[in-house]
C-alpha cells in the first residue's frame, strides 16, 4: 500500500515534537541538539545542545515552550527510555507505567504519543537533516567552538531565521496554547523519588545525606515516607506531602529561603 505523508495537524499547539541528534556540530566535538517544534508550523519552540540526551533536556525543553506558549495538547516523540518503559525491545510502549517524563506530562495534561517507525518521526528527522548541514558552517563562521557559545547562538541568531525561512502557515488560524495554571512548573519538570527518613533524621541520597532542618510541626521525621525532587539545575528538594521541609544545592548542603527563592 503506498504510503502517503501524514498531514499536519491543523492547529498551533495541537501537538510538538520533540526529539535529539547527535551530529559533530564543531570541529572534534559531538553534542546533542534536542529540538521542540510544532507540527502545524514547523516552527521551533526551543532548541539548545547539550552533552547527552535525557530526562532533563526533554524537561528543558519543555519548559522553555511552556513559559513562552503556555501548555499544549500532545507531545509526539521516538521510544527512548527516558520518554517510555517498554517491557519487550520493538515493542509497544508501558502507557502504565511512566518514566519521570511520562509522569510530568500526565500531571500537565499533556497527552503523549509513541512514534513506532522512522517514518513516522520524519518531520524531526527533516529538520535535522537541514540543521547538520547548515549549523556546522554558521558556528564555524562564527568562530565557535564550545557549547555555552553555541547555544547563545542558536538563541540569538539561528532560532529566529531558521523559523523564519522554514516555518508555514497554519491549515487553520487559531492555536490551542492554554495558560498554565497547574502549580509550581519546578515541582512538576523535575525527577522525583521517593526515600525513608534515617535514624539520624537524615535523607540518602545519590551519596549525599542530607539532613532534615527541625520545624514546628514535628521534632523528626525518622522512617518517614519523604519525596526527593530533583530540579533541573541539579539542585534538591525534600517533600512531606505537599509541604517543602527544605532545599539543598549540588552538594547536599542546606539553602536557606532566601537562596531557595534566588534559585527558583
Amino acid at each position: 500500500q503506498h504510503r502517503k505523508r501524514r498531514p499536519r495537524a491543523p492547529y498551533r499547539g495541537m501537538m510538538l515534537h520533540q526529539d535529539g541528534s547527535t551530529h559533530e556540530w564543531v570541529p572534534n566535538k559531538k553534542w546533542d541538539l534536542i529540538i521542540t517544534l510544532d507540527d502545524a508550523t514547523n516552527e521551533h519552540y526551543s532548541m539548545f545542545f547539550v552533552e547527552e540526551e535525557g530526562t532533563v533536556s526533554s524537561f528543558q525543553g519543555i519548559r522553555e515552550v511552556i513559559e513562552k506558549y503556555g501548555l499544549f495538547a500532545s507531545l509526539y516523540t521516538d521510544r527512548g527510555s527516558h520518554y517510555w518503559y517498554t517491557p519487550e525491545t520493538g515493542g509497544k510502549v508501558d502507557k502504565v507505567r511512566l518514566t519521570q517524563f511520562g509522569r510530568a506530562m500526565r500531571r500537565l495534561g499533556i497527552e503523549m504519543i509513541a512514534a513506532y517507525s522512522p517514518q513516522a518521526r520524519g518531520r524531526c528527522e527533516r529538520m535535522f537533516w537541514t540543521h547538520q548541514e547548515r549549523l556546522p558552517k554558521e558556528l564555524k563562521l562564527a568562530g565557535i567552538t564550545d557549547m555555552e557559545a553555541a547555544n547563545k547562538y542558536l538563541r540569538e541568531v539561528y532560532l529566529a531565521a531558521f523559523n523564519a525561512e522554514f516555518g508555514v502557515p497554519a491549515r487553520e488560524d487559531k492555536s490551542v496554547f492554554t495558560d498554565c495554571i497547574v502549580g509550581n512548573l519546578d515541582d512538576i519538570l523535575c525527577e522525583r523519588y521517593e526515600r525513608t527518613v534515617g535514624n539520624d533524621n537524615c535523607v540518602s541520597f545519590e551519596g549525599l545525606s542530607l539532613q532534615i532542618p527541625a520545624d514546628e510541626y514535628r521534632c523528626h521525621y525518622v522512617k518517614t515516607k519523604v519525596q526527593v525532587h530533583k530540579y533541573l539545575d541539579g539542585t534538591l528538594g525534600i517533600f512531606h506531602g505537599p509541604r517543602k521541609l527544605a532545599g539543598y544545592d549540588g552538594q547536599g548542603k542546606l539553602m536557606t529561603k532566601k537562596k531557595m527563592m534566588a534559585a527558583a
